[in-house]
């Protein structure tokens, strides 16, 4: 593949756009023009677990973009239609690889393009320090597959993994990505539903199992009961979401949702917790523990704009 195009260059979509510029054309489709502005001039620095710096293409104008073989959309969930609509037919000839949280952005990209869709779960992860300086925390794959409802060639999917492994980073093309992607789903939805509420980033509280009020246990079960409706979908997963849990629960990470509870932005909530309590109903499976903790964080989402003029809140001293 000669032209590839980020969509979306926050800290994995920086790490995408940086690694595969040293293989091919990259053009980053970004929504701010100071930032385009600042990878044309400055190009994309990578730190951490590599060290290198790159040149790469950049605009805000959707007709600036040339046709590419390879579009990796790397949005927020939430973000996707917004992103995504407006470049789309770019890669009506081209493969489109989903690399969001959660369950839905697939759909959503198949709406705003005729290309060949991909499945895409990342377990990547990186602190943005700038619009040109990412550094890479974690290496670890990313794993692909094709989008059934669109029919996507696993050969197709293979060429993708193979570009991103000679790009330098880590990728599998599985013939199906559903359990993988599923795996990913049910730890981040459970570690970002109780982080968005506690607001603890992802630390020894989520694994700890000693006291009755520790938040392990909280976690354990919400794993478990994505794992039930995981099987009713007839997904069987392709790691251990619960092992996942353990590992992350050492470093203190903030997940994106603790990040956008503390600054009030709308979460991915409904592409996560939302998602798995919406299969549980479409299977009859119950999933009480993930459908509270999805409706909780909604209500949260309105608190944040809700006003009653009739009834001010008035703080009073001790």
């Amino acid at each position: 593949m000669k032209r590839v195009c980020v969509v979306g260059c926050g800290a994995i979509g920086s790490l995408y756009a940086a690694h595969l510029a040293r293989v091919a054309e990259v053009w980053a489709f970004v929504r701010r023009q100071d930032h385009a502005d600042a990878l044309n001039r400055a190009g994309l620095r990578v730190s951490g677990k590599r060290d290198f710096q790159v040149a790469v293409n950049a605009t805000t104008n959707p007709e600036q973009l040339p046709e590419c073989e390879l579009a990796i959309v790397a949005t927020k969930a939430t973000q996707v239609e917004e992103s995504f609509a407006p470049v789309g037919h770019r890669f009506n000839k081209g493969a489109i690889v989903s690399a969001q949280n959660g369950l839905g952005s697939e759909e959503i990209i198949a709406e705003h393009s005729d290309g060949q869709v991909i499945r895409g779960t990342t377990f990547m992860s990186g602190t943005r320090h700038s619009d040109t300086h990412v550094q890479m925390e974690l290496d670890t794959a990313t794993w692909i597959g094709p989008f059934e409802p669109r029919r996507t060639q696993y050969s197709v999917v293979k060429e993708a993994a193979d570009v991103l492994v000679a790009s330098g980073l880590k990728a599998e093309a599985l013939q199906d990505a559903r359990p993988a992607q599923w795996s990913k789903l049910i730890f981040n939805a459970s570690v970002n539903g109780v982080s968005a509420l506690t607001e603890l980033p992802h630390s020894p509280h989520f694994a700890a199992e000693s006291d009755f009020s520790d938040l392990g246990w909280l976690l354990r079960d919400l794993i478990e009961e994505g794992k039930r409706v995981a099987a009713g979908v007839g997904v069987q997963l392709h790691e251990d979401p619960s092992e996942m849990n353990k590992i992350g629960a050492m470093t203190n990470h903030p997940p994106s949702m603790l990040y956008d509870v503390r600054h009030r932005s709308r979460t991915e909530v409904d592409f996560l917790n939302g998602a798995i309590a919406r299969e549980a109903v479409r299977v009859g499976i119950p999933a009480p523990l993930h459908t509270a903790v999805y409706r909780l964080i909604k209500g949260k989402e309105a608190a944040w704009s809700f006003r009653d003029e009739n009834h001010p809140i008035t703080l009073h001293q001790a």
